[in-house]
């Protein structure tokens, strides 16, 4: 993996509706400047998505990170070879009770239904009884789980602690980055634990409803009038005016 501490920024972003969001010319203007700037400029894809569909999407046309924090942040590997980052994955493992005594807790739950091509220490469903769904996720909860309820319809099971923000916050401390070099970025309710890290972030416009109200009163959080793509640039370049000693190359 490259050495991100050697990096100026570090942009930290959830993929779909946020860096897989926007229109076509939103989307290459972003990865046209990440591209030209991968020197100073580190990416890290922060996703409930799993392996096999980043390294589809690398295929084509987006950029390939330097590292991921798939499943939710229950993976944590190089993004140039998929080997694991062995530091973060033993404190997730340590956490994670197993997927099989989630599934007896859960019993019979017709208002969950299994999702497919899932990875990492997680097990997620689509949920359609809101109500139900709450006192399966308390269950879970009482037996050391934690239940991340997002978008209306998603379902996760992760391990007591770790999602997308915690897991991020392992990341830099096992890479020595400083927080101040990290931008996140994203757009529904799984996003709100990058938001609490207290790190810089950025809302993209087209964020759920949920998200918005619940970091409003954040002080390191940019909401961008711009959706997916669009917005993450807009925090990007916010973010670069902040750091008053760099100079703004290919902006």
């Amino acid at each position: 993996m490259p050495d991100l501490t050697q990096k100026h920024v570090v942009l930290a972003t959830d993929l779909d509706g946020t860096f897989l969001g926007g229109t076509p010319q939103q989307k290459d203007d972003l990865y046209n400047y990440i591209e030209k700037n991968r020197e100073w400029l580190g990416l890290v894809f922060v996703t409930g998505r799993d392996l096999d569909f980043i390294d589809e999407i690398t295929q084509k046309d987006v950029p390939r990170p330097d590292a991921v924090i798939g499943d939710v942040g229950t993976t944590v590997v190089s993004g140039i070879d998929f080997s694991p980052i062995d530091a973060v994955e033993t404190w997730i493992d340590e956490r994670w009770k197993g997927a099989d005594h989630a599934s007896r807790i859960l019993g019979d739950a017709p208002h969950l239904k299994l999702q497919e091509g899932f990875g990492g220490r997680r097990v997620s469903y689509f949920y359609e009884d809101e109500a139900a769904a709450k006192v399966s996720a308390e269950a879970l909860e009482a037996e050391g789980y934690d239940v991340l309820m997002s978008d209306g319809i998603y379902f996760d099971i992760l391990p007591r602690g770790v999602q997308k923000g915690p897991t991020l916050k392992q990341f830099i401390a096992a890479h020595d980055l400083p927080a101040q070099k990290i931008l996140v970025a994203g757009d529904t309710l799984n996003d709100r634990s990058l938001f609490e890290t207290g790190m810089d972030g950025v809302v993209v416009a087209n964020a759920e409803e949920a998200l918005l109200a619940s970091i409003s009163g954040l002080p390191n959080v940019h909401f961008s009038e711009f959706d997916g793509a669009g917005g993450v640039f807009d925090g990007l370049k916010r973010k670069l005016e902040l750091l008053a000693e760099l100079e703004l190359p290919n902006v």
